[in-house]
């Protein structure tokens, strides 16, 4: 196992090793054959131990049943591979690629990427193009009423559909906060966070990102003609930023 990251509720680590399938035998109907996701709530030892098991095991089954269906809706997202709840455990698909920095191609470290080979790359077609997949893919957790709760740039991962060519479909990862909901303003929320999660590691650029996201979620919108859902969301969101506006102004 190799620790790749460390959050406040839960450890993620990649393997080579599949949790039932010996070692010349490679799954089908994965992106990576070679290397698996394994994502783990350890104990926390400042809540009640029975209360921690309860916790540990709801979420934890409730993140895995989200990922199924995900699948099950062709919403591109790591598949779910095995899981032991009681433990708080989580095998799942590894998504994504090494970029040539050696860099893991999560929306964030590929934008920084781009950024640093000047400006012509940073806002050029292909940046566009990511950006508004970035947008459509919300929009499809979103038409389907779920809510991800926690969007930024480093749970949206590059997967390569192309070896010959820049091509790349996006997809959503780190499910542990999401849930189902309706409610226009969760939706609302889900965007802003994304929003403020570009303009803090891309200042420089975030205007435009942030305009090409809005665009790809409304083009879905538009193709299943949920006009005034969007107009719905477009209003919600407004009024989330100007209650941001106002909670920065205040401190």
């Amino acid at each position: 196992l190799k620790l790749v990251s460390q959050g406040a509720e839960a450890l993620v680590f990649v393997t080579e090793k599949h949790p039932y399938l010996p070692k010349d035998i490679k799954p089908a109907g994965l992106t990576n054959v070679n290397n698996f996701i394994v994502k783990y709530r350890p104990r926390k030892p400042y809540r009640h131990e029975q209360l921690d098991l309860q916790i540990t095991k709801s979420r934890t089954a409730g993140e895995a049943k989200l990922l199924y269906k995900l699948d099950s809706l062709n919403i591109k997202a790591p598949k779910l591979i095995a899981l032991d709840a009681i433990n708080g455990i989580i095998w799942m698909e590894f998504l994504g690629f090494r970029l040539p920095n050696g860099n893991f191609s999560s929306l964030k470290n590929w934008l920084w990427f781009i950024e640093k080979k000047g400006e012509s790359e940073a806002i050029g077609q292909l940046a566009k193009d990511v950006m508004r997949l970035v947008g459509y893919a919300i929009a499809e957790l979103h038409l389907n009423e779920i809510v991800h709760g926690d969007l930024t740039s480093s749970n949206i991962v590059l997967v390569k559909e192309s070896e010959t060519e820049e091509k790349y479909s996006v997809a959503l990862i780190d499910f542990g906060l999401s849930s189902y909901s309706n409610l226009v303003e969760d939706k609302a929320v889900d965007i802003y966070v994304l929003e403020r999660a570009l303009v803090s590691t891309h200042p420089q650029f975030s205007e435009l990102y942030n305009e090409w996201l809005l665009e790809g979620y409304h083009s879905l919108y538009s193709e299943k003609k949920k006009i005034n859902a969007w107009r719905d969301v477009e209003r919600r969101l407004a009024a989330v930023r100007l209650r941001g506006r106002k909670r920065s102004m205040l401190g």
